[in-house]
């Protein structure tokens, strides 16, 4: 047996070089390893006075980057292969990998690189859900042969479930045994044998991390106040734009409280559950990601009076709402820094912010730290506890004023410290523990998701499959479904449940933009979004096909005149907004890996729960194609396309659904009779109606 040695970190040092053409009087490197701050990572010349480098602990994995000359140049690095972020940016790409993987992985070749392994009695690696404990053990991909569980003196066989460049995953589930016991886990490869454990385990002692139930029966959709609806001239800005006008980054169009409260019934009409607002408080910016205060909205929007209004009239509609709360940094005119600004040293706040020097001055490349460099953005100090508990009474407040608050989604809420979110859950779970907390994470967020943080972020990692594989069209079949499922695996399954899935925000590009204007892309893409685990967040005017670019150019006001009965896509939208809520499966079903075939572009997914089914198929390419897919796996049915109203009957010993696909469509496929037919006008099930009304009354939503 052979086992190489294993490394402790989960990190090594990189060191990045830029070798400039003309002198610099700084470098800086940013990238996602430290919040693309221009100004954390500074880089030291060598004396040739055109060489610039800087060595930093990098976490294993993929990173991008860019370097900054002069506190405001952003380039890429010229030795490095660079890729589009997905967001209209082209970063530099850098994959770090442990020291001992320079030996390549080979099953059966006797060996197991000991560094990959990774296993704790504790989420991500032990985990209780739905009656089960779920065991999994993290290796290097293509590495392990075989894994097993071994307990209770049986040996129970681990699923290799999914990887990616560096690691893959085995797992296995057994039904929860009640009292202390415990388990190993052996791994095999060639003659290499390693076993893992034995791990004690106590479930009456362990905690469980319980997300809402009711948002993974939801649909989100996501509103930018100022463009969604004016319904009121007398907030209007006195340069209020025309509403068709070109978006800038500061000019305000006059979408407020009135224009939303008017259009409720069209959200109804959608099948949304949930309404998240981008924030609302007072600021001067037309996004309001810079607070002047968080217990007041932005009078442009309208008066907390008005919200509350708002809120009885949402409730009156089964509709609750999330907010979005922004506590990394605020607007200089927040009275804590404005009395910096004015007093100087003197001031009674200088713990709130991280001031370098005097006279405090809003400028650009700022004496204070700033969120991106950005002057009219000052970073708070959350480790400082005055401003810990002025930002922790948020969340009561809008709680206990206005009727309705589901939820909060946190803004770049993996730039604030760890410590701060373990706080701030207990104290939002202390009000209601179906409360949803989303935070804004574009990768891996499976530090901030173990229980004690947040329950659920924003999808980026779902859309950037679906722009690789669909809109670009860069990825196969299998790759877009080993990405798919390797994000699923990567957080316990009441995570993946419940992450906010999107294909455009107000951060990036519209989708349909992305597939060059083809909504036949778009519909693919939704086809996946409404069925995959998780709950659908549309951004305004997704589903009537508003088009738009890079910010601000995906900031337009709604367009209304295509909100109409004709418009296909709109039907569409509406359509899988029924299909999903009639069904369990999904809503809560584990998803199955059916079938892929890359040379045809098509694939196959199943959701599964007890007593429930649904099966996906996707065919992207450009050719009608002939689909065969197993229903082994699941319930022995006939099926119906709930897209088409097409019936199939399964066949062999395979049970296999031969159908024909048009080009880039998809299909949805349902078992009969167990479920009333597309055209019936309940489009909940009872069991979901249930839950969700008892998730509204619990939320102070309720009727």
């Amino acid at each position: 047996m052979m086992l190489l040695a294993a490394a402790q970190a989960e990190t090594s040092l990189h060191t990045f070089r830029y070798v400039a053409d003309t002198a610099l009087t700084s470098v800086h490197v940013a990238g996602t390893f430290n919040g693309w701050n221009n100004a954390k990572n500074p880089m030291k010349v060598d004396p040739d006075g055109r060489t610039w480098t800087v060595t930093l602990p990098l976490s294993l994995g993929q990173h991008q980057y860019k370097f900054v000359l002069n506190g405001s140049n952003w380039v890429v690095d010229p030795r490095a292969k660079s890729q589009d972020d997905g967001g209209g940016n082209t970063n530099s790409l850098l994959f770090v990998q442990p020291a001992d993987f320079k030996i390549p992985a080979a099953l059966g070749d006797g060996r197991i690189t000991a560094s990959a392994i990774k296993h704790s009695n504790a989420i991500p690696y032990f985990n209780v859900d739905q009656g089960q404990a779920q065991v999994a053990v993290r290796v290097r991909t293509a590495d392990v042969a075989s894994a097993s569980l071994l307990i209770g003196g049986r040996t129970v066989p681990m699923s290799r479930f999914a990887g990616d460049e560096l690691y893959e995953s085995f797992k296995a589930a057994v039904p929860v045994k009640s009292g202390r016991f415990s388990y190993s886990i052996l791994l095999k490869d060639g003659a290499a044998n390693r076993k893992l454990g034995p791990y004690q385990i106590d479930p009456a002692k362990t905690p469980a991390f319980v997300t809402p139930s009711w948002v993974s029966r939801g649909i989100v959709y996501q509103i930018f106040p100022d463009r969604f609806a004016n319904g009121s001239k007398d907030n209007d800005p006195k340069d209020v734009m025309p509403w068709d006008g070109t978006p800038t980054y500061g000019n305000r169009f006059g979408g407020d409280v009135a224009g939303v409260q008017s259009k409720l019934s069209y959200l109804k009409s959608l099948g949304v559950s949930t309404v998240y607002f981008n924030p609302i408080f007072k600021s001067p910016s037309n996004h309001r990601y810079e607070a002047d205060t968080y217990f007041e909205l932005d009078p442009q929007f309208g008066t907390n009076a008005e919200f509350i209004e708002l809120g009885k009239a949402m409730k009156a509609q089964g509709l609750g709402y999330i907010l979005d709360l922004c506590l990394n940094h605020t607007s200089p005119r927040f009275f804590a820094f404005n009395d910096i600004v004015e007093k100087g040293p003197q001031s009674a706040y200088l713990d709130w912010y991280f001031i370098k020097k005097f006279p405090v001055v809003v400028k650009n490349q700022p004496d204070y730290e700033a969120w991106f460099g950005f002057p009219s953005m000052p970073k708070l100090n959350t480790a400082n506890r005055q401003t810990r508990e002025h930002l922790l009474s948020v969340a009561p407040f809008w709680y206990k004023t206005a009727p309705g608050l589901q939820g909060v989604r946190l803004d770049v809420a993996n730039e604030v410290e760890m410590d701060f979110w373990r706080t701030f859950r207990k104290k939002v779970k202390g009000l209601n523990k179906d409360l949803w907390i989303v935070g804004e994470h574009w990768g891996d967020g499976r530090a901030w998701l173990s229980g004690d943080q947040w329950d659920s972020m924003m999808g980026y990692q779902f859309r950037d499959a679906n722009l690789r594989f669909i809109a670009e069209e860069r990825t196969t079949a299998s790759q877009y479904l080993d990405t798919l499922f390797r994000v699923y695996d990567s957080y316990v399954p009441q995570v993946s449940r419940n992450l906010m899935l999107l294909l455009s925000s107000h951060d990036t590009p519209r989708f349909v933009t992305l597939c060059g204007g083809d909504q036949r892309k778009q519909m693919l893409a939704a086809s996946v979004q409404f069925t995959w685990p998780g709950t659908p967040s549309v951004y305004y005017g997704e589903e009537i096909g508003m088009q738009g670019g890079v910010d601000p150019q995906n900031r337009h006001g709604m367009e209304w005149s295509k909100a109409t009965e004709q418009n296909d896509l709109l039907k569409f939208y509406k359509r899988l907004s029924q299909i999903r809520q009639s069904s369990e499966a999904l809503q809560v079903g584990e998803p199955i890996r059916l079938a892929s075939d890359d040379a045809a572009g098509v694939l196959a997914f199943a959701r599964k729960s007890k007593g429930d089914a649904a099966i996906v198929v996707l065919n992207r390419s450009n050719e009608r194609r002939a689909v065969s897919i197993s229903t082994s796996q699941l319930p022995t049915a006939q099926w119906q396309n709930a897209l088409t109203g097409e019936k199939l009957s399964p066949r062999g010993a395979g049970r296999k659904l031969d159908f024909t696909l048009d080009p880039m469509t998809s299909a949805i496929l349902r078992p009969l009779p167990a479920q009333p037919s597309i055209s019936a006008p309940k489009v909940k099930t009872r069991r979901a109606m249930s839950l969700y009304a008892d998730s509204l009354e619990r939320t102070g939503v309720s009727n």
